[in-house]
């Protein structure tokens, strides 16, 4: 039985600033507190699910549309919850906030794309490794693609059959293989040296590996530079001209190597899927290299790297099924058992980072929206410059001004932006704004830098509840790794 906690924390919100505040920097900003009207939720925990249940979901919910919502009452929802009573009623401090029905219509809708394929759905557990997210992924029948020990780890304790489970990477520790041994994890060869410890991992475990050759296609995704995996400037996979090498090296190896697939992985953020089936051509014709010399190759792993319309201008974005639909005929053609490896196009658009603005001020040629998040909540806009939606929780009154802002965090780096150039109306002090599809690459990436302790996280249930599903670091976590010392 899940415990509950009512919380609420009716909070004083300004009123909202006027054009001369914003243009003089120097004069006394006056605000008036007025009482926020809101709704006592109850927060509760989240408990772990029993595995063979899942969620029934109408057909049509089998969709990417958006969680979040700006209702007419000029409030923005999550599954019909108001944002702002959701602010009302926890700690106050940033906080991100996600939609568990999202997550499983996102699944959803890769499974029945991938209907009458045999495959896995590797949920990529980089992307976001909240244990309870895992949990559910796993009991809507997901696998799990891993990049460390730690991630294998947690993939068993989320209860992930490990045989469903893929590591990859291309500096995988010894100690971490001989785990992924012994669990019977499927391993990627990314290089002479990582072929080299996998073996000696398999002779530790006593255990044969069932693995795949990384092959780099050389595919250009036309995304960003640092998300592109796939080309020939990357440091991922083997070079597909020394293919012959590694081939003669697994047959070099029979009691520790098993050749069952190959793998490749071109990017991140893709938005033209006809760059995956240009991929699946060159891996097809690998495979059938491979099993000219006699090796049994039975999977295709195609990666992941789905795109999802992060500036929601309505873009109509490949799917699930569009993405499918371009390599199912040569999966079927070659009786192969297809791997795909989602994780932003699972669970980036199921969250939103729910910020308040601790004040606004101009420098004189730019105005800013200063905030309690920051990059070391969310990072992708000072690593990647990428765009992520901005919004108000709550409706303005009505003679605050539209005015263009950086809406920008406390820590002490320039790089400290969560966008640019928004045009938003000038919010009160105290006010709530969200950064949209915050889900994936976000969390997940968080840091403590000036000491900004990692943020809890809430999802509202599938029915309408809503519950903690991570505590929020504090002060005492952090001295107390210099307990004893």
């Amino acid at each position: 039985m899940a415990a509950t906690q009512p919380l609420s924390h009716p909070q004083l919100l300004p009123t909202t600033l006027t054009r001369s505040h914003l243009h003089n920097p120097l004069s006394h900003l006056s605000f008036l507190p007025q009482r926020s009207s809101f709704k006592t939720l109850t927060v509760r925990a989240a408990v772990s699910q029993n595995p063979t249940k899942t969620s029934p979901l109408k057909p049509e919910t089998a969709s990417f549309n958006h969680c979040f919502t700006k209702s007419s009452d000029g409030f923005l929802y999550c599954e019909g919850i108001k944002v702002q009573d959701v602010m009302d009623s926890v700690e106050r401090r940033p906080f991100y906030l996600y939609s568990k029905p999202q997550i499983t219509r996102n699944v959803k809708a890769y499974k029945e794309a991938l209907e009458g394929l045999n495959s896995i759905i590797g949920y990529a557990i980089k992307a976001n490794n909240n244990l309870k997210i895992l949990e559910h992924l796993r009991q809507q029948g997901c696998g799990a693609v891993l990049v460390s020990g730690n991630e294998l780890r947690l993939a068993l304790l989320a209860g992930f059959d490990p045989t469903r489970c893929i590591f990859n990477g291309n500096g995988k520790l010894l100690d971490d293989l001989v785990l992924a041994a012994q669990e019977g994890v499927f391993v990627n060869i990314d290089s002479e040296f990582d072929l080299d410890n996998i073996v000696a991992a398999a002779r530790i475990a006593g255990k044969k590996v069932n693995v795949l050759l990384r092959i780099n296609p050389d595919v250009d995704p036309q995304v960003h530079a640092y998300v592109a995996t796939g080309n020939k400037n990357s440091k991922f996979g083997i070079r597909n001209e020394k293919l012959q090498w590694f081939l003669d090296a697994v047959k070099a190896h029979p009691e520790e190597l098993k050749l069952v697939g190959a793998h490749c992985h071109l990017g991140s953020t893709i938005t033209k899927v006809d760059i995956f089936r240009d991929a699946a051509v060159l891996m097809v014709n690998y495979i059938d290299e491979i099993r000219a010399q006699g090796f049994e190759v039975d999977y295709l792993n195609i990666g992941g790297g789905l795109g999802i319309d992060y500036y929601h201008s309505g873009a109509v974005l490949p799917t699930p099924r569009d993405l499918i639909n371009t390599v199912r005929e040569l999966v079927l053609s070659r009786n192969l058992n297809l791997i795909i490896e989602p994780g932003r196009s699972l669970i980036a658009n199921t969250c939103c980072l729910v910020n308040r603005v601790t004040g606004v001020k101009t420098n004189g040629t730019k105005n800013f929206v200063v905030i309690d998040g920051s990059m070391a909540e969310l990072i992708r806009p000072s690593l990647y410059d990428a765009y992520q939606h901005i919004e108000l929780v709550s409706p303005t009154p009505p003679a605050a001004e539209v005015s263009t802002f950086d809406v920008v965090g406390p820590v002490c780096e320039s790089a400290d932006f969560l966008g640019k150039e928004r045009e938003l109306p000038t919010p009160a002090q105290g006010a709530g704004l969200v950064v949209h599809d915050a889900g994936a690459y976000c969390m997940s990436m968080a840091s403590t830098y000036n000491l900004k302790m990692r943020p809890p996280e809430y999802w509202v249930e599938d029915d309408g509840s809503l519950a903690k599903i991570r505590h929020g670091e504090t002060f005492e976590d952090h001295v107390r790794f210099f307990d004893g010392l």
